[in-house]
Parts: structure tokens; sequence; C-alpha cells
């Protein structure tokens, strides 16, 4: 069993900068696919950043160039920096950790709004 815990949400101005953690401890198998997702109010969850345990990234383009997505396998935590915030990044992120071919674990979610 793996358990996720996200840390760094909050609420910050237009234009702002906020950074995501999140911790998985268990059972943490070391080829593994971590990222992040969100879901704003009454739409589906998204896909914000994914980084695999060989550091290979992909980015939704609402996305690109504002946010970055970083790993430290040792402490098996990932990161997202997210830079120049805006108000349609609002929603709730959420961290999963993905077993290729096997299970995938969420964690609790963390709240991030973005005021104009």
């Amino acid at each position: 069993q793996v358990q996720l815990v996200e840390y760094g949400g909050g609420l910050v101005q237009a234009g702002g900068s906020l950074r995501l953690s999140c911790a998985a401890s268990g059972s943490v198998f070391r080829i593994n696919v971590m990222g992040w997702f969100r879901q704003a109010p009454g739409k589906q969850r998204e896909l914000v950043a994914v980084i695999t345990s060989g550091s290979s990234t992909n980015y939704a383009d609402s996305v690109k160039g504002r946010f970055t997505i970083s790993r430290d396998n040792a402490k098996n935590t990932v990161y997202l920096q997210m830079n120049s915030l805006k108000p349609e990044d609002t929603a709730v992120y959420y961290c999963n950790l993905n077993i290729p071919g096997s299970i995938s674990y969420w964690g609790q979610g963390t709240q991030v709004t973005v005021s104009s």
C-alpha cells in the first residue's frame, strides 16, 4: 500500500507562484510515474504534469512554460513549481503515483486558488 501526502496549496494573486509537494510512503516501487492532476468545480479531472522515475516529463499545454515538475527519488517526493499563476489555474490539485500496468494511487488533494 502507498500513501501520498500533499503540501503547499493556498491562495495567491494572479501572477504569483506556489510550490506543491507530494511525499509517497509505503511500498513504493522504484519504477513509477508521479504527477499532478487538477479538478476545477464542474469540470473533469485533468492532467497537469507527470514525471517518470527516469525524469522524463509531460505537461498539459495550458501550463507549459509556467509550471515545472521535478522529483527526488531518494525521498519519493514530487514537486510542482507553479509560476505566473492565472485564475483559471484555480482547482483542487491531486498527486498521483502510477505503477505502469499495475495500480494507481491518489493523494487527498490540495486547494489552489488564484485571485484576479
